[in-house]
């Protein structure tokens, strides 16, 4: 496995491989990896012949009063994970190499990008296409892989690469969960043991929305978010972000649920934001 910290390095070595009829997979991730990223990995492992993981932490996605400076960082723990997993190359730039001095442009994808986790965190989805852009610039992809967890940005990344017209595939994988039902995350990491199991909500709320769309028939999004909100009036210390069905194409919240709708809620455990989804 190869450590490359360079963009040049990166292409270099993609490129190479492409010459030699390789399908090219990467893996974008903030490290503090687990299991629901290692199964992003094993998905791009098992459809292409070659994966890179890209390891940053993106200063441009994260608000002033955002977590940036103590986000989880583990680089020795993700490389060992990564090695054992096959990986043939982890990118590890330092931010200079991905913002250089003077850099003033941007991805904006407007309207998407205010919606959902885009209106709670300004500029957040600016700064995720924007890193992701240079990523694919940097690697040449034929195939990338996201987890469904983060559902608004897969939407905001697919209308970047259709808007753009860039020669990637983007595959959403499914949500990896821990034995209780927890999204995997690696910001699970900051909550207490009461904070853990108020967490649980979370995927509670998302169950019952299912259930009653599946079992029950209920297609009214008015009604499935009151599901949903009967849910957390359980657990008064967990303050609601939002909780909306929408269509995952244009983030827009929908009155009538059909097959394919995005359901997704997110909330403040203690100062702790978590997401959950499910696509109805």
């Amino acid at each position: 496995m190869r450590i490359y910290h360079l963009a040049s390095e990166l292409r270099a070595w993609s490129r190479a491989n492409r010459q030699q009829n390789q399908l090219i997979g990467l893996v974008p991730t903030m490290g503090a990896l687990h299991e629901g990223h290692l199964s992003l990995v094993r998905q791009a492992k098992a459809e292409c012949t070659a994966v890179a993981v890209s390891i940053f932490v993106n200063p441009t996605q994260f608000g002033p009063k955002e977590d940036f400076a103590e986000y989880p960082r583990t680089f020795e723990a993700d490389c060992a994970l990564l090695e054992a997993e096959g990986v043939d190359v982890i990118f590890a730039p330092q931010p200079e190499e991905m913002y250089p001095p003077g850099s003033s442009t941007f991805v904006e994808v407007e309207g998407l990008s205010q919606h959902l986790d885009g209106a709670s965190r300004p500029g957040h989805f600016r700064g995720v296409a924007t890193i992701v852009a240079k990523l694919f610039i940097a690697a040449e992809p034929a195939r990338a892989y996201f987890g469904q967890k983060d559902a608004a940005q897969v939407a905001v990344l697919r209308r970047m690469v259709a808007d753009l017209g860039l020669p990637v595939g983007l595959v959403a994988c499914p949500i990896v969960r821990e034995p209780d039902g927890l999204a995997m995350s690696s910001r699970n990491r900051y909550l207490n043991a009461t904070e853990r199991q108020g967490a649980l909500v979370l995927s509670r709320a998302v169950r019952r929305v299912s259930a009653a769309f599946l079992q029950e028939g209920e297609r009214s999004s008015a009604k499935l978010i009151d599901i949903a909100k009967q849910e957390f009036a359980a657990e008064p210390e967990v303050r609601i972000d939002y909780i909306v069905a929408a269509d995952w194409a244009t983030l827009l919240p929908v009155e009538c649920v059909e097959p394919g709708t995005l359901f997704a809620v997110a909330a403040w455990v203690g100062t702790t934001r978590l997401i959950d989804n499910a696509v109805l």
